[in-house]
């Protein structure tokens, strides 16, 4: 993208570290540049020896090897047409990132001997802030620049090699700490394999989980420094470099440092792990939270702590040694063995740290150099790894560590986080994921305060099967996530956290596969729902549920709100999940009761009507015309009987008022038709907009249909190309009318003459269609306008075209298989004349 000009806008910022109430900036900053620059999407930029390069490299995971395939494919419920260019990878946030290739870079930086220079993402102050110009001159060095001998990790990673620097994400360095104590997930967040010598090139590369797939994430080593020294984070060994290009490499998947201010240790640890947080107040404790930590723990899970912050005061020190709103990680859970002359038993302990690390420790009961630690034997000590230097480190009794804390989180490993020789006799979750969006106008329902749209939002089915092994009570544990996507790295555009969360109900064994209705959360109440709406990028809680089917609706809490979302279910037993969506097709009518006769069959070939002439007829959407019955039936046609179908509406027996407009309009089509009683789309919008604008005829205000309109209406009937329709098929044009229009007054309760776009689905519904949801979404695109409203004449142009396109399809898909063969010819001719 080329820039001409520079922008400034001013921007209020919502942020939240977690840890209390939101907090508001108002920014005012500048993007573009006067240099008309551009960039060139998956390439990179070679400087060395006086020479610069523009490479193009495609992009990909590595495949044939141990390494998991990081990649990410882009998914939308957003419906996208076969064949049209789409935006959605220009849009996409991460495309320049996982378009990278670390082989083909480095291939290529050792054949021209050169150092890598990453452009998607500069070695310049808008990868460090975004809202402002940066306080102070930022000189971005390699580690050889900053030392003699610099190491990718010196010794082994260690929860202590990590200090924070001057930005303030302490969360991150936080869940960095818990990562290095598996050592396991820290070499596949960080690759070991990676040196300043044998083969550097200025290249490095970071796995992240990202919103589903694993990335791969390379970086030039190129550091901000200020006189000298690193800005940010750094290890304590001043040659050691691996966790400052690790807070690089994230800081590029968000799209910069400055990203990185504020936010949830869970956050960071389902990205380095892929597995689901849990919050916990531990003011509002359950019973068996010991158990559910020592559980997690033994599972390798990741965990964090927090006291919430002081609204007066910057990560204020209390007495006892703790700093509020400030993140530590818990690197241990245990029963410790205590034996005195006076007392025997297990103590539940818990190990702290602070990512400072210094000595801002916990002075308590436990901490270093307490007087309890004399009751310990000196092995057990050993055997624990206890210290008392000013590491940061300390331990706690679980009952001072729920007193003192308010915030626990715990990122739960997902089935693929253990490997077999890791089990041990633990058991794996079980884990399901669900990719989504929250479109406006479509199904951004908002939560349940807005009953009339919460229907819409998108909803999955669960089916528990089996109750936790080691339940009394017969229930299954099932762990609930909705994470929204890409979120922290649009606060550059102005956008946040949106609030959300999810409701569970309990399906009935004898409901349909299928969208719940309206009516359902009219009448039903909740079983389950996250523990409340919350402005964070994941939301997540534990259930215990019987066994049995249920629907998760995950949405904003208020409506209209756009956003991508992954929803992902964890449980102890083997369940199932699907989306409830519908296929889309035709509401066919069941026979049961004796009302109706067929006296004409819809020949879906040439779209043309067998009928009585004088008889009033409906084409249903079955290739079989209905009336009530009457004596002059044709007695070559057997009588049939009708069920009426859920959400279906028939046509009600007319009134006297279109009785009289049915004789007009048959004057007046004979009038116009002439003798061939034939007429075109021009003809036929007269004949109908006369009727229609007529004072009274509607009950809103309606300016007639469009010629493309009664185009679409001859071409539903027009088989064989002639431009005319007949007076057969116009009866039947009608009898659809009056039904559409029916229903369009049902769902235009204030008489506006417009749908909202959440009430298009129920009134196409009652129309006789059925609608998947990538059918629906399309639709209200095509059919809506600017704030969602569908007019009248749309409304009817759109129940058109859905007929004719399906009636055209179902005439190819003979076998009802739902796939269907057309030439190039047939297929133009069936889209373009519809």
């Amino acid at each position: 993208m080329s820039y001409t000009t520079r922008t400034t806008r001013t921007v209020r910022t919502f942020y939240s570290d977690g840890r209390g109430p939101p907090k508001v900036e108002t920014k005012t900053y500048t993007y573009g540049d006067d240099s008309g620059g551009s960039s060139v999407n998956g390439g990179f930029n070679i400087g060395g020896g006086g020479r610069r390069f523009q490479i193009r490299v495609g992009g990909g995971g590595q495949d044939g090897s141990d390494q998991p395939n990081y990649s990410a494919p882009a998914f939308s419920q957003r419906p996208q047409v076969i064949g049209r260019a789409s935006r959605k990878e220009k849009k996409d946030p991460f495309s320049g990132v996982i378009n990278q290739s670390y082989d083909e870079i480095k291939k290529r930086c050792q054949e021209e001997g050169c150092l890598f220079e990453d452009p998607e993402f500069e070695a310049e102050d808008s990868s460090i802030f975004f809202s402002r110009a940066p306080p102070r001159p930022f000189e971005w060095k390699r580690p050889h620049e900053i030392c003699d001998n610099p190491v990718f990790i010196a010794d082994g990673a260690s929860r202590f090699d990590v200090q924070q620097g001057e930005l303030g994400d302490c969360w991150l360095l936080a869940a960095i700490a818990s990562l290095t104590v598996n050592q396991r997930l820290f070499a596949k967040v960080v690759p070991p394999d990676q040196s300043f010598e044998d083969g550097y090139c200025g290249l490095f590369r970071f796995h992240f989980w990202r919103q589903g797939e694993w990335v791969e994430v390379v970086v030039d080593d190129r550091l901000p420094t200020y006189y000298g020294q690193l800005t940010f984070m750094h290890s304590v060994d001043k040659n050691e470099f691996w966790s400052a290009l690790l807070e690089k490499a994230y800081a590029k998947l968000e799209g910069s440092y400055e990203s990185l201010k504020g936010g949830s240790t869970c956050e960071a640890m389902v990205d380095f792990t892929g597995g689901v947080s849990e919050f916990f107040d531990l003011r509002k404790a359950p019973p068996n939270l010991f158990s559910i930590m020592l559980k997690a723990s033994q599972r390798g899970s990741l965990m964090g702590c927090s006291i919430d912050a002081d609204p007066n005061q910057l990560e204020a020190r209390l007495s006892n040694g703790l700093v509020m709103g400030h993140a530590y990680s818990i690197t241990s859970v245990l029963l410790m063995d205590i034996e005195t002359p006076s007392m025997s038993g297990k103590i539940p302990m818990v190990r702290v740290r602070n990512p400072w690390g210094n000595e801002a420790e916990w002075k308590g009961r436990w901490s270093d150099q307490s007087r309890e630690w004399s009751l310990i034997p000196d092995s057990q000590k050993e055997s624990m790894g206890l210290t008392f230097d000013d590491d940061g480190e300390f331990w706690m009794s679980f009952d001072d560590f729920s007193k003192n804390f308010e915030k626990l989180e715990i990122c739960n490993l997902g089935p693929d986080s253990l490997e077999e020789d890791e089990l041990d006799g633990k058991k794996r979750w079980e884990g399901h994921t669900e990719n989504g969006e929250w479109i406006p106008r479509v199904n951004a329902g908002g939560c349940r305060n807005y009953l009339d749209t919460f229907w819409t939002n998108p909803q999955y089915r669960v089916t528990l099967t089996d109750p936790d092994d080691d339940d009394d009570d017969d229930l299954c544990t099932m762990l609930v996530g909705v994470l929204q996507k890409d979120r922290r790295k649009k606060r550059k555009e102005g956008l946040d956290m949106l609030t959300i969360g999810y409701v569970i109900y309990k399906i009935p064994d004898d409901t349909k596969e299928g969208p719940l209705p309206l009516n359902f959360f009219k009448y039903n109440a909740s079983c389950a729902k996250s523990n409340n709406f919350i402005n964070m990028r994941e939301v997540c809680t534990r259930h215990k549920l019987p066994p049995g089917q249920y629907c998760i609706i995950p949405s904003t809490f208020e409506p209209h709100q756009e956003g991508n979302f992954l929803l992902r279910l964890y449980t102890e037993q083997c369940a199932h999940s699907h989306e409830l969506d519908e296929e889309t097709g035709i509401i066919e009518e069941q026979v049961s009761e004796p009302c109706m006769k067929v006296i004409g069959v819809y020949n879906v070939v040439n779209r043309g009507v067998y009928s009585p002439f004088n008889d009033y007829t409906n084409a249903d959407y079955t290739r079989r015309i209905l009336v009530p019955t009457v004596a002059s039936a044709p007695p070559s046609v057997g009588r049939q009987e009708v069920k009426k179908v859920p959400g279906y509406r028939e046509i009600p027996p007319p009134t006297d008022e279109e009785q009289e407009q049915e004789q007009a309009l048959k004057a007046s089509f004979r009038r116009v038709a002439g003798d061939d009683m034939e007429i075109d789309a021009y003809e036929l919008r007269d004949i109908l907009n006369a009727v229609f604008t007529k004072e009274g005829s509607v009950e809103f205000v309606f300016d007639g249909f469009s010629l493309d309109t009664t185009r679409s209406m001859v071409a539903m009937h027009d088989g064989d190309l002639s431009g005319k329709l007949g007076f057969d098929e116009f009866k039947v044009l009608w009898a659809d009318l009056r039904r559409w229009k029916g229903v369009f007054k049902e769902y235009d309760r204030d008489r506006s003459g417009n749908l909202s776009s959440y009430e298009l689905r129920s009134a196409l519904h009652a129309s006789g269609f059925r609608l998947s949801n990538r059918t629906f979404s399309a639709l209200v695109m095509r059919y809506s306008s600017k704030n969602g409203n569908i007019e009248f004449g749309d409304f009817i142009l759109c129940a058109i075209r859905m007929k004719t396109m399906l009636a055209s399809f179902r005439n190819i898909d003979v076998d009802n298989s739902g796939h269907a063969a057309f030439d190039l010819d047939t297929f133009i001719q069936t889209v373009m004349y519809s």
